[in-house]
């Protein structure tokens, strides 16, 4: 194979990687958003009686993670290149760094912890199914 047409393959792969990854993560961490809450209350109508209510109550602000964008975007491609390369099991360094990495936050931030989740899940596919579309290109 043509090494430039290689080196196309690559960049290109670790391109689509970084840019269907941010789409993808972001579109899926909006269809996951914390549901508004009902809330039973009790009013007083226009003759002075109480009487419940349902009333929609805000819901809880989202802990967010700092440098969710460029952890996303190194993840990407270190997995899409490891695959590429074809050492898969650099993968698992990918995640432990991850984990360990983000932790601590995780800890302190109660709601967080599920949205990591969902978006690593989502970015993690998407940098898997690039990575193993360009190995199965190059030689």
């Amino acid at each position: 194979m043509n090494p430039w047409l290689q080196v196309a393959i690559i960049v290109g792969a670790l391109v689509a990687s970084v840019l269907v990854g941010w789409g993808v993560s972001v579109g899926v961490l909006r269809l996951a958003k914390v549901p508004e809450v009902i809330v039973p209350t009790m009013e007083r109508d226009a003759s002075g009686r109480m009487v419940p209510i349902l009333a929609p109550r805000a819901a809880e602000p989202r802990p967010l993670l700092r440098g969710g964008l460029w952890v996303g975007i190194l993840e990407r491609i270190a997995i899409t290149g490891a695959l590429m390369a074809h050492h898969p099991e650099l993968i698992a360094i990918v995640v432990a760094v991850k984990g360990l990495g983000r932790y601590p936050e995780l800890q302190q931030a109660g709601g967080a912890s599920e949205r990591f989740i969902v978006g690593t899940l989502a970015s993690f596919g998407v940098a898997v199914a690039v990575g193993l579309g360009a190995a199965a290109l190059l030689p």
